[in-house]
């Protein structure tokens, strides 16, 4: 079937910010189908409010509308557009649901815009509970015993009747939202209140327990003829009850007998024909381990997590395929993009094992609640590829970028016991894998951690090997006992701990045993492939990776957490498009499955590896790049450059030193006075001792924070010597022996610039200004630009400032500073890098500043790319403000109240001729806070209302304000907001305005901002 001749224009609806269960994934995605349609001759309008994704590039479609994701604005949008036809499955839950409203608002009716793809009436069927329930009975597919509820009564009725745990599970939300297990009626109770007011529909599913069941995902691609094949199985290290986006994952299935796969693969294609889906969908069954009985859990009628998690596996990009399908045509007729020769109607095969770790963000919040269950709490994930489990699972584990001493151990970082080992084996938390490996170390039997864990012996008896070959060192480190734990994905740091050998020693002694290059082809080998797309491998003799030549390479983020996003992907990909534009090759590193940059169509060669200096210079050794590019990989990247100067490697950009320098307190304030730069009073410490005493000296508040870190981790404004102590402790533990820093606090307006330079001349694209004042992380400061309130002489100064530290530190490329005015002009922080802001500014400047980077990386000058010095003129005549998105409701227990430690995982852009306009566009999607007028009130807490500044700040602003002790206290019908400057874990307003899905506000200048702003008025 030829494509859809009688449409022209498509609207795809992104799915917004970053957030805890709905990720880079999309971005992944959406990015892909648009290409794809664009390519397929149509015109694409693309919605979606991040700033942060390739997806919002203006090159992605070819109108683009950062705009909030609300069914008021997307109306407006599609009435101002007209598009022939609408694709929902591309944005997550988020573009489902807006369809879903735009559909019964009547908008998709009146303005004669088709559905394409999976319709709706498929999509109402998978996501509704009682109605997937209706189907699944109807087909004989056995579903765990269940009933749809909209109140606590009939659910303890049905919990009471079929006896517990149950699993509450909310109707039409992601990533688990609002849903548990529930283990006794006041359990059931608590989540359910919860779950109800989180869907959308108010509806839960209250369903039996198989908790403990093996856990099998299949992606399924079906087209419009009724072709259907299986794109990738995968099945969960975990059993059933933890989060499948928490859950370890390999690819394809470990476990199953062939009778129980094809028995399950089945069951996956009836559901997908019986729902009429056309394109990519999810499908999750339950395998009881200790019988044939197997239930089916949810389908995900969409794009999903996983999908992106598949397509890296497999090499097979989804997205792209669902979007052709979407528009007419069929597996049969689209070619396979790997082998060009195949068609897209071939299931992959792979002669690998792929494994996915998911990445938390517990290390910056240690008073969450770091217990996995049924709801997802990791921000990110790596992916490792290997001829073995074993392998997979071990490069997995040294591209997490967590705890250097866990990772290179292998188990725990103290002394565990017995009852600890108990109850973090039947309590999951994000450290449950450590903990295995450090119990088959001390001994423990297999058969009694799977009694423990409920996972797979076959898993277990993997991770047991793993321990046999760390012993086998520990005993007697000879040649065979190192190359075999080479063989199996054992780091060198790992090997070198447990022999008490030098690294160098021991890369000496396994160097007879070199990391080949294996493609990942979708077919296993069988039909010739042209994928730029490589793993490396211990196991194997043949090297299918030849070098380019004149390449560079560019080194990734990695794993996605808070701190460092999605930005740095967007950077990343430019930075590639720069190299290409410039006549070389461009090769990238990166272990994270659901970016762009990972796609194997976005570089000239992708190696999916672990960033780690053992995995990379093989492959720098194999290409012989020109040179390797650090600046757009965020802080993983940076914190290599000095390892690979030290192994001969050209570094291009700033120097290593220029580096270092900015990140050395004492030779960056030096640096600072010999310029005639102020800056707060400070100094580093390595200890508490020290810290006492630079406190005395300095005077509080002040500020604390490691070197060498990424989000504000372990930062801290301190007020007194008794607050010292727990920080200082925590600066200690997250600095692995950097020193600490500790300066004045500033307190006055915080604002930063990037800056682009060529080593002499500076480039300011423009000022950005924060809402909240300093001592809240730049991330998560609610940022404008153009700046309201700085003078031109401020800004004057800014710009001298930058240029100066730009010359002085012969930054080639790219830097970020940040700033605090009071009385003068001071420098907080200058990281010589791209920033998260980057794609922020480049959207609302129009200027692609991460090309305009590298391409000054690479050689060009000013003139070469017609960059005037200075700040960029005219400013534009609108206002843009980035807003950040948080997911507490995800982490119970976070800390809430905005500080420098940062806490927001997304962003989202509003734009408007004035101020007030641009602020009600980012606080709709960002704080959902959507026609709200102070008449309306706020609810907070005693120990707020006390707040000197709080005091002030409501004496001259008319806004009825009630104050709650208890959650419960909450009026579920309330339109107030919520706003606490508490930060206890258990703070009454936090819980009862996220379990409501209200707005929260938690710094004083964001509601200050919010009461001074004229509000929207009310729509009719």
């Amino acid at each position: 079937m030829p494509k859809n001749t009688k449409i022209h224009s498509i609207a795809v609806i992104g799915s917004g910010p970053i957030k805890i269960g709905q990720a880079a994934e999309f971005d992944y995605a959406g990015t892909q189908a648009c290409l794809s349609l664009k390519a397929a001759g149509y015109h694409v309008i693309l919605i979606n409010s991040n700033p942060a994704t390739i997806m919002t590039d203006t090159t992605t479609a070819d109108e683009v509308y950062l705009q909030p994701l609300t069914l008021s604005s997307v109306t407006k949008i599609l009435q101002a557009t007209r598009p022939d036809a609408l694709l929902p499955t591309l944005g997550g839950q988020t573009g489902l649901n807006l369809a879903m409203a735009l559909d019964q608002a009547g908008v998709l009716t009146e303005l004669h815009i088709q559905l394409l793809g999976t319709s709706l009436a498929t999509i109402n069927q998978a996501e509704d509970r009682a109605a997937f329930k209706a189907l699944m009975n109807q087909l004989q597919q056995p579903i765990p015993a269940s009933t749809t509820v909209h109140h606590v009564a009939s659910a303890l009725k049905f919990a009471e009747k079929i006896g517990y745990p149950v699993i509450v599970r909310p109707a039409f939300t992601l990533g688990g939202s609002g849903g548990g297990i529930a283990n006794n009626a006041t359990e059931l109770t608590q989540t359910l209140q919860r779950g109800l007011t989180m869907s959308p529909v108010n509806e839960c599913l209250i369903e039996q327990s198989i908790a403990g069941y093996k856990e099998i995902e299949f992606e399924v691609m079906r087209d419009n003829q009724g072709d259907k094949i299986i794109v990738c199985s995968m099945e969960n290290f975990d059993p059933v009850g933890i989060h499948t986006g928490d859950s370890i994952v390999y690819a394809p299935v470990q476990t199953l007998t062939d009778t129980e796969y094809q028995r399950l693969r089945t069951a996956a294609l009836t559901i997908v024909e019986a729902l009429d889906i056309k394109g990519g969908c999810n499908v999750q069954l339950a395998q009881d381990p200790a019988s044939q009985q197997y239930y089916v859990i949810e389908v995900n009628p969409r794009v999903s997590r996983s999908s992106a998690l598949a397509s890296k596996a497999t090499g097979y990009p989804i997205a792209k395929i669902a979007a052709e399908i979407a528009v007419g045509l069929n597996l049969s007729e689209i070619k396979n993009p790997v082998t060009q020769t195949t068609y897209a109607a071939f299931e992959p095969a792979l002669d690998y094992v792929v494994a996915k770790i998911p990445r938390f963000a517990f290390d910056k919040f240690p008073t969450a609640d770091a217990h996995l269950g049924t709801q997802m709490k990791a921000t990110g994930e790596v992916m490792a590829i290997g001829s073995t489990l074993e392998e997979a699972t071990l490069k997995a584990i040294a591209s997490l970028e967590t705890d250097s001493t866990v990772q290179t151990t292998l188990k725990p970082n103290h002394l565990v016991t017995t009852a600890e080992y108990i109850d973090q084996l039947t309590h999951p938390t994000d450290q449950r894998l450590f903990y295995l490996l450090g119990a088959f170390q001390a001994g423990w039997p297999l058969a009694k951690l799977a009694e423990l864990t409920g996972i797979t012996p076959f898993f277990l008896s993997k991770l047991q090997h793993i321990t046999t070959l760390i012993q086998d060192l520990t005993h007697s480190a000879t040649a065979s006992h190192l190359l075999a734990a080479k063989k199996y994905g054992l780091s060198l740091a790992t090997i070198a701990h447990y022999t008490h050998q030098p690294l160098a020693t021991v890369a000496q002694l396994t160097a007879d045993l070199p990391f080949v290059y294996k493609m990942v082809d979708t077919c296993a080998g069988e039909f010739a492939s042209v994928t730029p797309y490589f793993y490396s491998t211990a196991f194997g003799q043949t090297n299918e990776s030849q070098a380019l030549g004149h390449s560079i390479l560019v080194l990734g983020s990695g794993p996605i957490r808070i701190g460092q996003g999605i930005e740095f992907d967007y950077t990343t990909v430019h930075c590639i498009k720069a190299i290409q534009q410039a006549g070389y090759h461009a090769i990238v590193v990166n272990n994270n499955p659901e970016t762009v940059s990972t796609d194997f169509s976005t570089s000239d060669k992708l190696y999916f590896e672990p960033l780690t200096i053992e995995r990379l210079m093989p492959i720098i050794e194999l290409e012989q790049p020109v040179g390797v590019i650090v600046q757009f990989g965020g802080q993983t990247a940076i914190n290599l450059a000095q390892q690979l100067t030290e192994c001969g490697v050209n570094v291009l950009g700033t120097s290593v030193a220029a580096t270092d320098l900015t990140e050395n307190r004492q030779d960056f304030a030096a640096c600072l006075q010999q310029l005639d730069i102020a800056q707060a009073a400070g100094t580093t410490v390595t200890d508490f001792d020290g810290a006492l005493k630079a406190a005395e000296t300095i005077g509080y508040p002040l500020l604390v924070r490691p070197s060498f870190v990424l989000g504000g981790r372990a930062m801290a404004i301190v007020h007194d010597a008794q607050e010292l102590t727990p920080v200082i402790k925590s600066a200690v533990a997250a600095g692995h022996g950097a020193p600490i820093l500790m300066d004045q606090y500033l307190a006055g307006t915080e604002c930063e610039v990037d800056v682009l330079s060529d080593g002499t001349h500076c480039f300011i694209p423009g000022i950005m200004e924060h809402i909240e004042g300093a001592g809240v992380h730049s991330g998560d400061s609610i940022t404008v630009y153009p700046p309201q309130h700085l003078s031109a002489t401020v800004q004057d100064q800014i710009v001298t400032i930058a240029t100066k530290l730009a010359q002085h530190l012969h930054c080639i490329g790219m830097m970020n500073i940040q700033f605090v005015v009071t009385d003068k002009v001071y420098v907080i922080d200058v990281n010589p890098r791209a920033s998260r802001t980057v794609p922020y500014m480049s959207k609302v400047t129009h200027l692609p500043l991460a090309q305009l980077a590298t391409q000054l990386i690479l050689g060009q000058t000013f003139a070469d790319l017609g960059l005037q010095p200075g700040l960029l003129t005219p400013q534009p005549n609108q206002v843009a403000i980035k807003a950040p998105v948080f997911s507490f409701n995800k982490l119970p227990q976070t800390p809430v109240v905005l500080s420098p430690e940062m806490k927001s995982t997304g962003e989202t852009l509003g734009v408007g001729p004035t101020f007030g306009a641009a602020w009600h566009a980012a606080m709709a999607d960002s704080y959902q806070v959507n026609d709200w007028q102070p008449s309306a009130g706020i609810i907070t807490d005693n120990a707020t209302l006390t707040h000197a500044g709080v005091q002030a700040l409501l004496k001259t602003h008319d806004v009825p304000v009630t104050t709650i002790h208890d959650a419960s206290d909450w009026d579920a019908t309330t339109t107030a907001i919520g706003f606490t400057l508490d930060d206890q874990p258990h703070n009454p307003v936090a819980t009862a305005a996220l379990n409501h899905g209200q707005p929260l506000i938690t710094a004083i200048d964001t509601l200050a901002t919010l009461l001074t702003v004229v509000p929207a008025p009310v729509r009719a």
